[in-house]
C-alpha cells in the first residue's frame, strides 16, 4: 500500500480492483439481477399456475413444503412459487391467475429450507390469499 507523497494514484488503482470482491458492486456492473430474474427487476409478476407440487426440504429438516409451478404473462418463463403458511395450497388451483413476489431471503436468494424457491404466492384470482384461506373473502371462479 502506497504511503508516500505521490501515493494517491495507487490508493485509487487498488481501491477499484477491491470493489470486484463485493458481491452487491459486482451484481450491479455485471447487470447479473436484469439478465437473470424471472422478474425482470419488477416488485411483484402475474403468472398461471400450470401445476401443484409438493418438494421435500434440505437436511436437517424433514417435511413437504408445498409449491406450485408458475408460467408468468410477461415473459413465459416458468419457476416454481411457495404457497405460504397452513393450508394456502387447497385454495390454488390449476390455470388460476396468481400474483408472486420475492420471499425475502438474503440476496435475492431461498429462504430457509427450501430449496431453489425464491418466489411466494400473494394473490389468487385477485383476491388476497390470506383473505381466502382465513375465510374473509371468496376465490372468483375463472
Amino acid at each position: 500500500m502506497g504511503r508516500g507523497e505521490f501515493a494517491g494514484r495507487d490508493l485509487k488503482r487498488k481501491r477499484k480492483k477491491m470493489r470486484w470482491l463485493k458481491k452487491p458492486w459486482k451484481r450491479r456492473k455485471l447487470r447479473l439481477k436484469d439478465k437473470f430474474d424471472p422478474l425482470e427487476g419488477s416488485p411483484q409478476a402475474k403468472g398461471i399456475v400450470l401445476e401443484k407440487k409438493a418438494l421435500e426440504q434440505k437436511q436437517p429438516h424433514s417435511g413437504l413444503i408445498k409449491c406450485v409451478r408458475v408460467q408468468l404473462i410477461k415473459n413465459g418463463k416458468i419457476i416454481t412459487v411457495f404457497a405460504p403458511k397452513d393450508g394456502a395450497i387447497s385454495f390454488i388451483d390449476e390455470h388460476d391467475e396468481v400474483t408472486i413476489e420475492g420471499l425475502g431471503g438474503s440476496q435475492r436468494g431461498q429462504m430457509g429450507s427450501i430449496p431453489g424457491v425464491r418466489y411466494k404466492v400473494v394473490e389468487v384470482n385477485g383476491v388476497p390469499l390470506e383473505d381466502v384461506r382465513l375465510g374473509k373473502k371468496e376465490k372468483p371462479k375463472r
